[in-house]
């Protein structure tokens, strides 16, 4: 190998280098030295609270948010499997297959775990076991 062939990736490594070091400069040169407490306090579309919320945003709202994202990307990789249909051949339909059999999987566990559960407590099936448990102890 010839290291001459490395010199576009060096280069490149080395100006990645000098961006992230100008935009490290240019930031604490151009940031303010003494902020108001305007500029601390958070932005929130310019509305001063006049209470804080009852209540915040449980963990599952971001799951079932994060899950969404996986399966819209699922959606978004079976329309370009379709476009390349005829190209892509029986390879295609088996990568396809196992794919999707990862991502049923994948909503399988989360489904089994309780992750697509609203507002439940607890599952009625785990219910069920704890009783049990709890009937043969006493």
């Amino acid at each position: 190998m010839d290291l001459a062939a490395y010199l576009p990736v060096a280069f490149m490594f080395l100006l990645v280098l000098a961006f992230a070091a100008v935009a490290l400069v240019l930031s604490k040169l151009v940031s303010p030295s003494h902020p108001t407490p305007e500029k601390l306090a958070p932005y929130e579309c310019g509305i001063v609270p006049e209470v804080e919320p009852v209540q915040r945003f449980p963990v599952k709202f971001y799951l079932v948010a994060m899950l969404f994202v996986i399966f819209d990307i699922e959606i978004i990789f079976l329309f370009a499997w379709a476009v390349n249909f005829r190209e892509l051949g029986w390879f295609g339909v088996a990568s396809v297959g196992i794919f999707t059999l990862l991502v049923l999987e994948t909503l399988g566990y989360v489904w089994k775990r309780g992750a697509l559960d609203w507002n439940v407590p607890r599952r009625a099936r785990q219910e069920s076991t704890r009783t049990a448990i709890d009937g043969e102890a006493a």
